[in-house]
């Protein structure tokens, strides 16, 4: 029974967490007082919150078939209608993307363990790509395009990064395939 769990487990390539806020931000540079290095953040208002993990057997088609997934979910709710869900472009809102490895992460007795993550490196370029096909599609998007105040921010990708958020509730989503 573990061999079949471990070998379900190893099929999952990727993970996104979606969660709708009001506003979020999160802290893209870490202080050092040695180095007079400030912390700095970036902020979003209402919009999504995509937290991303990479696991071991992750491509790039995967990364576009995520962002074409969380970019078209109909998880978003608009101002007139609560009870009515829409993708994120077609409200439209903000998105903060932030790496979130710990996503892949396994219960092992009292301990998590990592070892279906992908690789640092290849982490780092998937979550790159991701970054860029969601910039690529919300430009294209007939909706979203035409408001020029609206964002979408990242995370640094394998820092510690203090985030907070004002949700309009606990609304949270885990894509993955």
């Amino acid at each position: 029974m573990s061999e079949a769990k471990s070998n379900e487990n190893s099929s999952v390539k990727v993970k996104c967490l979606v969660q709708q806020c009001l506003s979020a931000k999160l802290q893209v540079v870490l202080p050092d007082m040695e180095k007079n290095i400030e912390p700095e953040f970036v902020q979003i208002g209402r919009g999504v919150v995509f937290f991303v993990c990479f696991m071991k057997d992750a491509t790039e088609a995967d990364v576009d078939k995520l962002v074409r997934s969380v970019l078209g979910a109909k998880l978003s709710e608009p101002d007139n209608d609560p009870s009515k869900h829409i993708p994120i472009l077609d409200i439209p809102g903000d998105i903060l993307i932030i790496p979130q490895a710990t996503l892949g992460g396994k219960i092992k007795g009292k301990v998590f363990q990592y070892h279906y993550n992908v690789n640092k490196d290849l982490g780092f370029e998937l979550y790159s790509k991701f970054i860029e096909l969601c910039k690529k599609y919300a430009r294209e998007h007939p909706v979203w395009s035409k408001n020029s105040n609206l964002k979408i921010v990242n995370g640094t990708y394998g820092i510690r990064q203090v985030y907070s958020t004002e949700t309009n509730g606990p609304y949270l989503h885990l894509i993955e395939f």
